[in-house]
């Protein structure tokens, strides 16, 4: 896998197909599977091997989640405690926003050297053919975008993502302590969960991901193989089934979609502060012949300065730190410039001097 980025554009313009009107899978589109992972055809997997899915309900679920951090660094939760009624609806304005004229969507492109707004996976840089899919990320309010695309009809829309924030910012700390714990890491043990232990001072954002019905899915791709830089990232997918997991390295395995549950999955900041207990999955979507496929997913990271590194509890002289500290916001950069960015910052890289830094 190149770790530079490639000629193709992060960003949509006008000249790019309306995939929805194609009847044909463009040249553009034909993907080529990198060596590093299993190809296409290579996805099938045994009924038993399968993604844990753990009922938050439940006295145990802690100890399920800690053995599911640890061998699958992913997980299904049900009775979560986010109101079904709410994610319908930031479900629903997904695909309202989706369902637009190409032209009308791009009133809220994201411009370059920026994440908010209308576009295509920023990770696209990294391989040589495109992928079939449009995305929309929010970071913050996304009145202004919102205000283009929605002009008489974007209140409604502002505050449906607003309470969508608040309730998985929410379940996101609760699932950090149960993470954390799981290792042996108290409240007090950790000073960036802000002043009161809940991890509000975190930041977020929600990335809204579509996937049109495909003429060729088997010679095309969703979303490449890539790994999240979040500390969690929390993702409702629709009935239609796309999205696969790495499972060591070897097979993927397809996250079979179950009505009203969430993904949950370790990012690359939470390896860093787990010092590579919990990994960070590699997971790629997969498109369907006849059928439109949307994903929304909540991705929690830290405080944008607060350096993260491996926990001085899981420390010892035969465990040392695997990964030097780092912030969010530095990460970023490196990863905008390296498709592997963990491997960037580990402390046995020979030489730092070819670390990107932007």
């Amino acid at each position: 896998m190149a770790t530079t980025q490639t000629h193709h554009s992060v960003h949509i313009t006008h000249k790019d197909h309306d995939l929805d009107s194609l009847q044909v899978l463009p040249d553009a589109y034909q993907w080529v599977q990198p060596d590093l992972f299993p190809s296409l055809q290579q996805h099938s997997t045994p009924l038993s091997d399968t993604l844990p899915l753990i009922d938050l309900s439940l006295p145990d679920a802690s100890d399920l989640i800690g053995k599911a951090l640890r061998t699958w660094g992913s997980f299904q939760i049900i009775n979560h405690g986010v109101p079904l009624s709410l994610i319908h609806a930031a479900q629903s304005s997904a695909i309202d926003l989706f369902a637009l004229p190409p032209p009308h969507k791009l009133k809220a492109a994201r411009t370059p050297g920026t994440f908010p707004g209308y576009g295509i996976a920023r990770i696209n840089s990294f391989f040589p053919k495109r992928m079939w899919s449009e995305s929309f990320t929010i970071m913050g309010s996304p009145l202004e975008h919102f205000r283009h695309l929605w002009p008489h009809d974007y209140s409604k829309r502002c505050d449906i993502m607003a309470e969508y924030d608040r309730e998985l910012k929410s379940l996101c700390g609760r699932l950090m302590w149960i993470a954390l714990s799981e290792l042996g890491i108290t409240r007090e043990d950790i000073d960036w969960a802000g002043p009161n232990e809940d991890f509000k001072t975190c930041n977020a954002a929600i990335q809204l991901n579509f996937y049109p019905a495909c003429p060729d899915p088997d010679r095309a791709m969703g979303l490449g193989a890539h790994t999240d830089t979040s500390l969690l990232t929390v993702l409702h997918q629709n009935n239609t089934r796309g999205l696969q997991i790495l499972r060591e390295g070897k097979q993927w395995v397809t996250v079979e979609p179950v009505a009203g549950a969430l993904v949950v999955q370790v990012g690359d900041m939470l390896q860093i502060v787990s010092n590579g207990l919990y990994k960070s999955p590699f997971h790629q979507a997969v498109v369907n012949r006849t059928k439109k496929r949307l994903s929304v997913a909540y991705l929690f990271v830290p405080p944008e300065n607060v350096e993260m590194s491996p926990h001085k509890k899981l420390l010892s002289p035969t465990q040392p730190p695997l990964y030097r500290p780092i912030s969010w916001t530095h990460f970023i950069r490196i990863k905008s410039d390296n498709f592997d960015g963990l491997s960037c910052i580990r402390v046995d890289v020979k030489d730092e001097s070819q670390v990107k830094v932007g």
